[in-house]
């Protein structure tokens, strides 16, 4: 299953440090050899200052107490470079532990940079070490550490570049620490200074958008309502586009979010339009089953796709993560998605036939004969499908009651008439009052 792994893709839009996760999740499945994994892991450390960590992969992987001279040397700089920082940033450090002068700070970032240089000499020299300083934090993996300081950096800060620089740090430590709730807020708040700010060029708010929503990965799958998020995210027009433009891989995260989702939207029409025409630039076994369903209609291939789906998400660090109750570990999503998949192979299936053999719809659905008389039992009873068990056949009978096409046609047509008459009359009262005038 590794031929469906997105880490290769999905790495290059993260910050190092969120790969991390990712390599974790590949290393506890297995999918690659691990010494493969530790030696990706020590080739993201290197470009970081989690030395410590990087020397214990590094004993890990050639099963040596001896670490390379390069690394020692490495630590030494990290640790003597994080105390000069220390010592820039430890005036305006000072005033921000004690609680009673920060009570002096106002909404007014103007009036806080005076307050600070005239009562505390604090000036853009120390805001500008708590900034490094916060980073470097982050770059040692004190992911708690960075948050609280950027955040108070960004209260302070009046560059609308660096401080957005910051905000993502701070985004990329809450979901790090998986402090999801707050990650939440932050994503929300980089959404609309993305969609709001003015770039250099086009093509970078389109890279930002891109970023956006790979970092949004872990926050909607880890989020009571985050597969609903992420379609209102990832189908909105200019994300979209943004996806089939330069990341069409994330169509598997917007196609699975559609399948689980219990809401069946009005975009998922227009969605299964996108899935068709991507499917020369991206399509895996989530987007060939809805493509099997809803444009080929060939239900047993989509039986064939049903089980890829479960090894995908099982694969996928995203969608296959594991709930553990006691001795008993679960995958929600995966149950839930064969479920809906289900769901959507027999509303179609029913509705291009009349007469269904339930052995049929058995194979198709990837269920004994028993299990699936129960299933379709419970489902008629909770579904808007008109429809019955003959149980001496061995059928479920389609009730003779759907609209005929062309009676729907004739509907439409109907409609698109009037529609188009109250335009007319709404032009035409129009061109009216500008002549009277």
């Amino acid at each position: 299953m590794a031929t469906y792994d997105l880490t290769p893709r999905i790495a290059p839009n993260l910050d190092r440090h969120l790969v991390f996760p990712l390599l974790e999740f590949l290393q506890e499945r297995q999918l690659y050899p691990d010494e493969q994994i530790l030696k990706a892991k020590i080739e993201l450390l290197n470009k970081t200052n989690m030395v410590d960590y990087a020397m214990d992969i590094h004993k890990s992987l050639y099963h040596t107490e001896d670490v390379p001279q390069d690394m020692i040397e490495r630590r030494i700089e990290v640790v003597a470079r994080l105390k000069a920082l220390e010592e820039a940033a430890a005036p305006l450090m000072a005033f921000l532990h004690n609680a009673s002068a920060v009570q002096e700070l106002r909404a007014d970032k103007q009036y806080n940079l005076q307050m600070l240089h005239d009562r505390y000499q604090i000036g853009p020299e120390q805001i500008e070490a708590l900034y490094q300083y916060a980073k470097f934090q982050f770059e040692c993996g004190n992911y708690s550490g960075a948050a609280d300081y950027l955040y108070q950096y960004r209260a302070l800060c009046t560059n609308s570049e660096r401080s957005l620089s910051a905000l993502w740090g701070k985004m990329a430590a809450e979901v790090l620490m998986q402090n999801w709730d707050i990650a939440l807020e932050e994503l929300n708040r980089l959404k609309e200074i993305i969609d709001s700010k003015s770039f250099s060029t086009p093509l970078n708010q389109v890279q930002s958008r891109i970023w956006l929503m790979h970092w949004s990965l872990f926050i909607f799958f880890n989020n009571e309502n985050g597969r609903t998020q992420i379609i209102d995210l990832f189908n909105q027009d200019k994300y979209l586009n943004a996806i089939q433009t330069n990341a069409p891989h994330l169509l598997r995260y917007l196609a699975a979010a559609f399948i689980v989702n219990k809401r069946r939207r009005p975009q998922f029409k227009d969605f299964i339009k996108i899935i068709q025409q991507e499917q020369h630039s991206y399509k895996d076994p989530i987007t060939d089953f809805l493509a099997c369903v809803y444009v080929n209609y060939d239900f047993d291939e989509a039986q064939k796709k049903m089980k890829e789906c479960e090894e995908v998400i099982l694969n996928d660090p995203f969608l296959g993560k594991h709930l553990e109750d006691s001795n008993f570990s679960t995958v929600p999503l995966r149950d839930e998605f064969l479920e809906n998949a289900r769901l959507f192979v027999f509303e179609t299936y029913c509705r291009i036939h009349q007469r269904i053999d339930i052995g049929v719809l058995a194979e198709k659905l990837n269920l004994n004969y028993d299990e699936a008389e129960r299933w379709i039992v419970n489902l008629i009873r909770n579904s808007k499908l008109d429809a019955k068990i003959d149980s001496q056949s061995g059928t479920v009978i389609m009730e003779p009651n759907h609209i005929n096409v062309y009676e729907q046609l004739i509907d439409h047509t109907k409609a698109l008439s009037g529609r188009t008459s109250k335009l007319v009359s709404q032009i035409l009262e129009h061109a009216q009052a500008q002549a009277a005038r």
